[in-house]
């Protein structure tokens, strides 16, 4: 059988290709294809090349910068033409302002989380700090100096680990708006 009859991925022209030789070679040449178990096997034999295919299909395109979709498949590429390509960060900000204190307190702190929400073309945009910061309140006014603010909200998860190699880590967050 020519090469050229399985350079495509479509399941019944592999299909035919295949009953195509067998009919070509003379044991099968007056023998039914369709209604027969041998069909069932034409169809496994089928299914077989089509699922190599499109796997090996696969493997070639993750093989090249340009047609790569997988994540670890570029970095890797990449790496080999020196270049290291960073992790997403989150936007972040520097900011300062002033609290107004009760007379009687000495600091004021601003919790770890949410610290403020942005708006911008009416897209809102939600900034956090991931640590407590504490200043001291002076002349009943608290300053915060320089304060680096993170996009997105601050959250918290613990897992426990249990020592096998296929356990896995679940962020179920209704926050999370796409897969990292």
């Amino acid at each position: 059988m020519p090469f050229t009859k399985y350079t495509n991925l479509d399941f019944d022209q592999i299909k035919t290709s295949i009953k195509d030789y067998l009919r070509a070679n003379s044991t099968f040449t007056d023998f039914d294809f369709e209604g027969s178990n041998f069909s069932v096997l034409i169809d496994t034999l089928a299914y077989n090349t089509y699922i190599t295919a499109f796997n090996s299909n696969m493997v070639v395109n993750e093989s090249f910068l340009d047609s790569a979709t997988l994540r670890e498949n570029v970095v890797s590429l990449a790496r080999n033409i020196g270049y290291t390509p960073r992790s997403r960060t989150a936007s972040k900000a520097q900011i300062s302002f002033n609290v107004t204190a009760p007379s009687n307190t000495q600091t004021l702190t601003l919790k770890a989380g949410i610290v403020c929400v942005g708006n911008v073309n009416d897209t809102s945009y939600t900034f956090a700090v991931p640590e407590n910061i504490t200043a001291n309140v002076v002349s009943g006014i608290a300053s915060f100096n320089n304060i680096t603010i993170y996009q997105g909200s601050f959250l918290t998860k613990q897992f426990e680990y249990d020592g096998s190699l296929d356990q896995r880590f679940i962020l179920n967050n209704s926050l999370l708006t796409h897969q990292l």
